[in-house]
């Protein structure tokens, strides 16, 4: 039986990345998020590292937790958890909800990814234990059909699909932009924005 959809009294959801930095389509996703599925909490979860992506040099911890703060102010069902950053090692989506379910009983837990995420589920660790432990809850720009990994044909899980805006922000542009020095506001907001200059950070363009 699907013990993390069964006599839940709280409805979260777990929004995990690098957030390297986190933008305003992160902002517009976990809102979109709250909103549809009526969660009662979302919960920002900054990655040490992704083991997707290999190599890639993320900016201290300590400052995208700082930027995840200022991008997620003023909603009070946002929450930030930084346990992935003090792990060593890759850091699994699976390890995560693991302790979430212990901590929390009687949550229901929705995990929220984008498209891509969602193409190549199947390749992710325990990727159906996690399918156990929460439903998928997969962003859909502009009503834009979603598609699924292939290994989950065929495999009942919980899925909602999230409506948002086509918004053309990515980390990687905000990334160049700010090495270049231009301005990044109309992807960040100003807050993350100003932190992003008064800190100096991806002044050399990260990989």
């Amino acid at each position: 039986m699907d013990h993390a959809l069964t006599a839940a009294t709280r409805t979260a959801g777990l929004f995990g990345g690098s957030f390297d930095p986190p933008h305003l389509a992160h902002r517009a996703l976990a809102e979109g998020a709250l909103a549809q599925l009526a969660l009662d909490e979302l919960v920002w979860v900054p990655a040490q590292r992704s083991p997707h992506k290999a190599g890639q040099a993320p900016a201290p911890g300590a400052d995208r937790v700082a930027m995840l703060r200022l991008l997620s102010a003023g909603e009070p069902r946002f929450s930030i958890d930084s346990r992935e950053l003090e792990r060593t090692g890759p850091s699994y989506t699976v390890d995560t909800l693991r302790e979430l379910h212990a901590e929390r009983p009687g949550t229901r837990w929705w995990l929220v990814i984008g498209q891509d995420q969602y193409a190549r589920f199947d390749t992710w660790h325990e990727w159906r234990e996690i399918l156990a432990l929460a439903g998928l809850a997969v962003a859909a720009r502009d009503g834009q059909t979603v598609r699924a990994a292939p290994g989950l044909a065929g495999i009942p899980y919980a899925l909602r699909i999230v409506e948002m805006p086509a918004l053309p922000h990515s980390a990687t542009t905000v990334r160049a932009r700010a090495a270049a020095g231009l301005d990044v506001t109309a992807l960040v907001g100003t807050p993350v924005a100003r932190y992003i200059a008064d800190h100096h950070l991806y002044r050399i363009a990260q990989a």
